[in-house]
């Protein structure tokens, strides 16, 4: 039962990507609507549920958020040295200087990600139908801006139109993975807590350093800003519904 609602974040995540695809002619407003849903998921969805699930403090501090803020550092750390070796390569920098390995390797944090929404699934539907359902029907729903945001941001660092593409599909399978997985595997709370947390401070990274920039560079319209506050919007009335 789980791999079959895993199919629905299948077809959910490809509708994203097919979407952030189509409106290329205004894309500082995918920018814009791709960094309102980063912030939502990470502030309305992630952190939450890191927090619950690794609530173990070090020090003080709930062990989620400090691995969120190692996740932050850790994406800056990552593409600052690439671009480092970009540059000491002596390459033509292309993308405003972007290594386009960052896209990728964000894209596949995201790929992770939607392999624990699989693995939420499965693991609700162990608990009773009841749960799983409602489960199932938050991650469907968020699976649209996952498929979104996978997309543009491996394309965003110059990555070629077929890579893009092929992350979306990765992306898409990676809750049927993850639900079949549930038949065998176990994760415990703490770890994906941990998990959440720290892949929450490289989605804010990449919204608040990259995209969000990116999105007003050439087009500071009103416009662009209502995208990014419909984005947020959005997460929020999903987690809202799905809660």
């Amino acid at each position: 039962m789980a791999v079959l609602v895993a199919l629905g974040a299948f077809l959910m995540t490809l509708a994203g990507g097919w979407t952030a695809q189509r409106v290329t002619d205004r894309r500082h407003l995918v920018l814009g609507l791709a960094g309102g849903l980063m912030l939502g998921v990470v502030g309305l969805d992630l952190l939450p549920e890191a927090v619950e699930a690794a609530s173990t403090e070090v020090f003080g501090v709930p062990a989620a958020l400090l691995l969120f803020v190692a996740g932050f550092l850790l994406a800056h750390l990552v593409e600052r040295l690439l671009a480092v070796r970009q540059a000491s390569h002596g390459g033509e920098e292309t993308n405003g200087g972007r290594a386009p390995e960052v896209g990728l390797t964000a894209a596949a944090a995201m790929v992770g990600h939607s392999a624990m929404d699989g693995v939420a699934i499965g693991a609700a539907f162990q608990v009773g139908g009841g749960m799983g359902t409602a489960v199932a029907l938050a991650v469907v729903a968020h699976d649209f801006a996952d498929g979104f945001n996978t997309y543009t941001i491996t394309s965003l660092y110059g990555n070629a139109r077929r890579k893009a593409q092929l992350m979306l599909f990765a992306d898409a399978v990676a809750p049927i993975v993850g639900a079949a997985s549930t038949a065998f595997v176990t994760i415990p709370e703490g770890v994906l807590g941990g998990y959440l947390g720290l892949f929450g401070g490289v989605l804010l990274y990449l919204a608040a350093a990259e995209i969000l920039p990116e999105a007003h560079h050439e087009h500071p319209a009103h416009s662009t800003l209502l995208c990014t506050v419909a984005g947020a919007a959005f997460i929020w009335l999903v987690v809202g519904i799905s809660g």
